[in-house]
């Protein structure tokens, strides 16, 4: 059921899932029909900032280059491709005059974030911004970077990543609302457009476009892609992660694993008191209305970032899943870090500053297996934290953990996780978000009847990739 490359049986619906992410991007053929759900990889290719005169940036023209290719490269092998979704990170943006792109977007790690925060307080305090837009406090979320973007005056909108490249593809600028919904800018009630908000921090309603829902048709591709249409999908790749979460029980909490891990749970409105505030807990926009109640916690950059650290310095790549067998077989440790320390969010040195959080000395290569558990296990105690967290805040007893994404891997940190949290965890499937992507596009041409429900979407998950089953231990 769940076999790459079987091929479409009759009434099968063949999509193109364009799923970016802050380290990698893929475009893959989705496969949906009866008793069918499978992916296939047709290109992936890497991705990340990089270093301009004035500051960090995305290679965004690189990056549609590899998306076209990638498109040309699923309808070479599948003509029957009947539409194409595209999800990708949230907040960062790239703002468009009458003739295109005015610069490169600017990656949501560079620096300049903390002066928009300073502005943007000092005109609305976050307290109030919280009960507007129920986002968690992050220093890089879109409002934040229009406040430190003097390009703002002279662009004619603002289009998010996922957008952006539909707009290549179909020449139309809209905003995908899942996406939309982490700008700062969308009142959590409504999810509309706080243009009240706007107003006030000097944001000009012109770079806000017209929204869009998961399932519509943006607009159709270019006749030598295949002039197929091009349909929003959960924009923001948790939103199309969550999709294919298939939830075992109304208090399932999910963690939603890969650079970042998002920690939370789903529900039918918003959470905005004092108390999730405080917490840190952020109200996002799900497929179908859906509130995505969670907090981000600073995942498995961590580990990715003290490896490329210790690749670099040893001029060879570092074995992670050695590295990783070599950790499991090292002592639970006593101490851990806060993996949400605003220390560890830039690149650079991680393993050094992990090292100082902790208080010893960086670790030598004999070291090396030890403090990949230590990381490990600060992760896994950041995700049971968060769990915990919102349960409490949303008055659910949580009773199983599904983690998804990357994450799901990775062995060590699925047992922590389970151990640390005291719950069963369920990890799988891997490809989350790019399913969600099909999954949404095949709801839209047809697929699944009338009336379709996320819960319909979930059992075909569940059945096609089956997740493997971790018990707590002591």
């Amino acid at each position: 059921m769940s076999a790459a490359g079987a091929g479409a049986g009759a009434g099968a619906r063949v999509v193109a899932a364009v799923d970016l992410g802050a380290t990698s991007g893929r475009v893959m053929i989705g496969r949906v029909g009866a008793g069918l759900l499978e992916l296939e990889q047709v290109a992936r290719f890497p991705n990340g900032p990089v270093e301009r005169a004035d500051g960090w940036h995305w290679d965004v023209e690189g990056l549609w280059g590899h998306v076209r290719a990638g498109l040309a490269e699923a309808l070479r092998r599948e003509p029957g491709i009947a539409s194409v979704g595209i999800d990708s990170w949230a907040v960062d943006y790239g703002l468009l005059g009458p003739d295109g792109l005015l610069a490169e977007p600017f990656h949501y790690r560079d620096g300049r974030t903390a002066r928009g925060v300073d502005a943007v307080h000092a005109v609305v305090p976050f307290e109030q911004l919280y009960r507007r837009n129920g986002l968690q406090f992050l220093p890089f979320n879109t409002l934040y970077q229009y406040a430190a973007d003097p390009r703002l005056a002279d662009a004619g909108t603002s289009l998010l990543v996922p957008d952006l490249l539909a707009e290549r593809l179909t020449g139309r600028r809209v905003a995908e609302r899942t996406n939309a919904s982490t700008t700062g800018l969308l009142d959590v009630r409504t999810g509309e457009w706080d243009h009240a908000l706007a107003e006030v921090l000097g944001i000009p309603d012109r770079v806000l476009p017209p929204l869009v829902d998961p399932g519509e048709t943006i607009g159709r591709a270019p006749a030598d892609l295949g002039a197929v249409p091009v349909i929003a999908v959960g924009s923001h790749d948790t939103a199309s992660a969550i999709v294919a979460v298939p939830l075992s029980t109304p208090n399932a909490a999910y963690i939603s694993c890969g650079t970042w891990g998002l920690v939370g749970l789903e529900l039918a409105g918003p959470i905005v008191t004092d108390a999730a505030r405080a917490a840190n807990f952020t109200n996002e926009g799900g497929v179908d209305g859906r509130v995505r109640f969670l907090h981000n916690v600073t995942g498995l950059w961590l580990l990715s970032e003290t490896v490329r650290a210790w690749s670099e310095r040893d001029g060879v790549p570092v074995d992670l899943a050695a590295l990783l067998v070599a950790a499991a077989a090292e002592p639970t440790p006593v101490r851990l870090f806060d993996a949400d320390d605003p220390s560890l969010s830039l690149p650079g040195d991680m393993p050094g500053r992990i090292a100082a959080l902790l208080g010893v000395a960086a670790p030598g290569v004999g070291d090396r297996p030890a403090f990949a558990r230590v990381i490990v296990e600060s992760i896994a105690e950041a995700f049971a934290r968060s769990v915990r967290t919102a349960g409490l805040l949303a008055e659910r007893e949580v009773d199983v953990i599904h983690l998804v994404g990357g994450g799901a891997l990775n062995t060590l940190l699925c047992q922590a996780t389970a151990n640390r949290s005291g719950r069963v965890v369920l990890a799988g499937p891997v490809e989350a978000t790019a399913l969600g992507n099909v999954l949404v596009q095949a709801r839209a041409l047809g697929a699944f009847g009338a009336g379709a429900s996320l819960e319909d979407m979930r059992r075909r998950v569940s059945e096609a990739f089956p997740p493997r089953r971790f018990h707590p231990h002591p």
